[in-house]
């Protein structure tokens, strides 16, 4: 099945790293619940800490829709960041949203909230933006990623077999490329973690600037 498929790509994509990528002293924190998040950022770092956050969602929707990400993301972060009040801690929040025609799409509502956003997705282009906060006490870093992707011709069929899955029911724009929605994608143009949730590539420069950290790498082949 392709969501079992993809779920074990990126298993073993963080079990192929595992010990080898990111060591660091600081106490790392994904201020984000999504497992999708948890398995990137493993990706990264070897250990770190998960809190959501429950900072509220108040953002104008009318904003530029990089700027509405960055906004939610550095929320999330900054709300864990100030409850942690720990001078070691870096703590990470992102959001994510599908944009198209105007249209921001954050997780559907309700089923007919997935079938309307899938028929608007179906054979068109669209814009996959997310937001990534890295904060600490005294710092912040703030940046957005977008990837571009194409959608094939959905029939009615297509979108009703797929909510039938429920995969939609918890992802902005109403389907997860790392699952059954790959079936959908005719092509990207970007970053396919960003897609996913994580932007794990800028993340991980981004640390390094922010940081001024050496990477210490160990069985690295």
């Amino acid at each position: 099945m392709i969501q079992k498929e993809e779920k074990k790509a990126l298993a073993q994509q963080a079990k192929a790293v595992k010990n080898n990528m990111l060591e660091t002293d600081k106490r790392i924190v994904l201020a984000s619940q999504s497992p999708r998040r948890k398995e990137l950022l493993s990706l990264i770092f070897n250990n770190f800490e998960v809190i959501p956050s429950d900072a509220e969602e108040n953002v104008n929707y009318e904003l530029p829709p990089h700027e509405i990400v960055q906004e939610l993301a550095e929320n999330k972060a900054r709300y864990v960041c100030e409850g942690l009040n720990d001078s070691n801690a870096v703590v990470i929040g992102a959001d994510t949203i599908v944009y198209c025609d105007g249209r921001v799409m954050l997780k559907p509502r309700d089923r007919r909230d997935a079938e309307n956003m899938l028929s608007t997705l179906s054979g068109r282009e669209h814009s996959v933006f997310t937001g990534v906060s890295i904060v600490t006490l005294d710092s912040t870093e703030t940046f957005y990623s977008e990837t571009r992707v194409k959608f094939k011709e959905l029939s009615k069929k297509d979108i009703e077999s797929y909510i039938d899955t429920n995969e939609p029911m918890d992802k902005a724009g109403a389907y997860g490329i790392q699952g059954y929605g790959a079936l959908f994608v005719e092509r990207i143009d970007g970053n396919y973690h960003n897609v996913v949730g994580l932007p794990t590539s800028e993340i991980y420069c981004r640390f390094r600037s922010m940081t001024n950290y050496e990477l210490r790498m160990t069985n690295w082949h």
